[in-house]
């Protein structure tokens, strides 16, 4: 992480925060890591990330703060893009360039032909045994405990989607390739594998998260530019933020009045009049405020999923 700025504001008062912020984690810090050091300069009371990065990682990491931690688990189901550098011939113990080596290959080049035909066979539906440098549990450990005790145990294929491969820039021995794949994908795994096909070894060097659906790269904000906003005070921070219900853009809309919103804050279903198709949906009052989430019923009615806003905030 880069070198920190002073923070010279006084530490005595939190302020409210509400809402997300993509951060571009740097490469060298946990995720964690980077979030309370965020949550720190905000002077949050609340927050959190969604789909942590391998220190190794850079990119999209997406902080939940106040309200918005209420959106994590939607976007942990989010398709992501990746950036990845492979380097073929060697494999290490983490699948990734801040481990140890373990083996290596006399092969250590591919065919730009060959490699584009294991990447065909890896893309769709796949299975995958998830690493053991991985936060997965067994028996209430997580799987990378287990590994640096020297433990290796079975894993089950689990079933991911490679919704797209293809090559960014081609180079016999270090290709960089943007995969873009479902939650759940480990790309160490995937590198493994995709070496394995090519009849050598490999690990990740470098990778990059650039999306988690709905968001994309120009969103990202820096380390920098939280800092800097952090010494002009609060409301350069704000100004850095997004909606909460701008992670779930791919949910319809429904329009409630004020009076079928504060029934609904009290855990009431409510009658609708031209409800979108059965399923969850974005709910705003008559003032076009977000509300929460909702589940559009097959009776006509909607149902609170889940709600960003208390019933006696519901103005008249």
């Amino acid at each position: 992480m880069s070198q920190h700025k002073a923070d010279n504001r006084p530490r005595h008062k939190q302020h409210p925060v509400d809402g997300l912020l993509l951060l571009d984690k740097p490469v060298g810090c946990t995720s964690n890591a980077a979030m309370q050091r965020v949550k720190y300069l905000f002077h949050a009371r609340k927050a959190g990330h969604t789909g942590s990065l391998d220190p190794l990682a850079s990119g999209m990491l997406p902080l939940c703060f106040g309200q918005a931690t209420k959106v994590s688990a939607y976007l942990l189901a989010a398709d992501k893009t990746y950036r990845v550098m492979i380097r073929f011939g060697t494999q290490t113990d983490t699948a990734d360039a801040d481990g140890n080596i373990v083996a290596e290959s006399e092969v250590r080049t591919v065919d730009r032909k060959a490699l584009e035909q294991a990447m065909d066979e890896l893309t769709g539906d796949i299975l995958q045994v998830p690493p053991m440098y991985s936060a997965l549990k067994k028996d209430g450990k997580r799987l990378y405990e287990l590994a640096r005790q020297g433990i290796e145990i079975e894993r089950q294929p689990r079933p991911v989607t490679i919704h797209s491969l293809r090559i960014e820039v081609f180079d016999p021995a270090t290709p960089v390739l943007r995969v873009v794949c479902s939650k759940g994908t480990y790309i160490r795994a995937l590198v493994e594998d995709l070496a394995d096909m090519l009849g050598t070894l490999g690990h990740v060097a470098e990778l990059r998260r650039l999306a988690v659906e709905p968001f994309i790269e120009a969103q990202l904000v820096t380390m920098e530019q939280i800092e800097t906003a952090a010494e002009a005070g609060d409301e350069a921070l704000d100004e850095l933020m997004i909606s909460s219900d701008s992670a779930l853009v791919s949910l319809p809309v429904v329009s409630l009045t004020q009076e079928q919103s504060r029934r609904l804050c009290h855990g009431n279903q409510v009658q609708v009049e031209q409800l979108p198709p059965a399923g969850l949906c974005r709910i705003y009052d008559s003032q076009e405020r977000f509300i929460g989430v909702g589940e559009a019923l097959e009776d006509g009615r909607i149902a609170p999923k889940r709600l960003f806003v208390a019933p006696e905030s519901v103005p008249d």
